[in-house]
């Protein structure tokens, strides 16, 4: 290999790599590092599926730094790292100050760091990622790449919540996530639904884990489903999604929950997981039997008609509808249902396209396209890589 790029998504026990070269920007492996702190395991597989290393690294080795120091050093020995220009990494929160990929240097180390308290649980391990490969390639250029930039340009009305203002001046606001995937959808809607298309009014479910939706007009966000946190909007995997404030309140008052339970509750025992009481996979969902799956998969499904509603109301009608993301690309009995509900916007899905994921799942006769489409959000950040450092791509 020539020149290459690394792109790395750090989570708290995890971290999902890519590896593209620079000319053309292209795919050349992919892996992960499982286990961070525990039994820790690292994969490696070439573009074309392959796999290139699987090792189970020693139990509790570790931390971020050595996940990073093992995939670097078999990287080195591979030759796949010879020409490492540069990094670009996920970074959940941005805050009100960066609405762009930054090339990260000390003051916005220091900056992203007093932005832990707006997304505690996504924002240390981004960060770690970040500093993990600092000290071992301490020349090497790094970039962050925000999910809250995307919507940073939503009209300030999007963005308020009614709080007294004190609040709002110290930054909390409906920031909006999932950007750097939305971004991408956004980035190839002209080739897929066509230029007129895809600068009309577009609403893409980012269904996964995670789970959000945004409202898409000539490619930029008008709306979005998660506000101050990733809590917000669809019931996910194991996330409330909206609740009145007032559960929170009564959860206090009258179950003695403190903020390390509720935090708990909300964000790894509820949504998916908490209603149905089987799993937070959707795969395990539609294959069960049990009727407390099926009302689950029920409220999800409700949940993302309702919010769709609300999109299509802040765009003022709807051209198209994009799914996207593990559920949206393959759970086909979950857009079928999703379509059903939305008899009401005129939307009208093939049930054979849709079995076979698309890409187009509507019918001639629907008054708003249907689509499945991809995300890749490790190629958006390889994307803004290149062009912050004047690489070539």
């Amino acid at each position: 290999m020539s020149e290459s790029l690394l792109v790395l998504n750090s989570g708290s026990s995890s971290i999902k790599f890519r590896l593209f070269s620079v000319t053309p920007l292209e795919l050349q492996a992919r892996g992960k590092v499982t286990g961070i702190g525990g039994d820790t395991h690292l994969q490696v597989i070439d573009s074309a599926g392959k796999t290139l290393l699987d090792e189970q690294l020693s139990a509790g080795a570790g931390d971020h730094q050595q996940a990073l120091d093992r995939l670097l050093s078999w990287g080195e020995q591979q030759g796949l790292m010879a020409e490492l220009q540069a990094a670009g990494h996920r970074v959940v929160h941005g805050g009100t100050q960066f609405h762009q990929p930054m090339a990260v240097d000390e003051a916005v180390l220091d900056h992203l760091k007093q932005l832990i308290p707006l997304a505690p649980l996504h924002q240390p391990h981004n960060i770690a990622g970040i500093e993990a490969l600092a000290a071992r390639l301490p020349d090497l250029p790094q970039v962050a790449c925000f999910d809250t930039a995307f919507h940073a340009a939503q009209p300030p009305v999007a963005q308020a919540l009614a709080l007294p203002r004190q609040f709002s001046d110290e930054g909390i606001r409906r920031y909006g996530f999932h950007g750097l995937s939305y971004e991408y959808i956004a980035s190839v809607l002209p080739e897929t639904l066509g230029v007129a298309k895809a600068s009309g009014r577009v609403v893409v479910a980012h269904l996964g884990n995670g789970a959000s939706m945004c409202a898409l007009h000539d490619g930029r966000s008008v709306a979005s489903t998660m506000g101050f946190t990733a809590l917000d909007g669809l019931p996910m995997g194991t996330r409330c999604g909206s609740i009145d404030p007032g559960v929170v309140l009564y959860l206090i008052s009258e179950h003695g929950l403190g903020v390390d339970a509720v935090n708990d509750l909300l964000y790894h025992r509820s949504g998916l997981l908490g209603v149905s009481g089987i799993s937070n996979d959707m795969r395990e969902l539609l294959a069960s039997s049990h009727a407390h799956a099926a009302e689950a998969i029920e409220l999800f499904v409700y949940r993302i008609n309702r919010e769709l509603g609300s999109l299509v109301a802040a765009l003022g009608g709807l051209d198209a509808l994009v799914f996207t993301a593990g559920i949206g690309e393959h759970a086909a009995p979950v857009r079928a249902q999703v379509g059903e509900l939305a008899a009401w916007a005129g939307i009208c899905i093939d049930p054979v396209a849709n079995q076979n994921h698309g890409p187009g799942i509507s019918t001639p006769d629907s008054a708003a396209e249907v689509w499945v489409i991809p995300t890749n959000e490790e190629r958006m950040i390889a994307q803004h890589t290149c062009r912050i450092l004047g690489l070539s791509a």
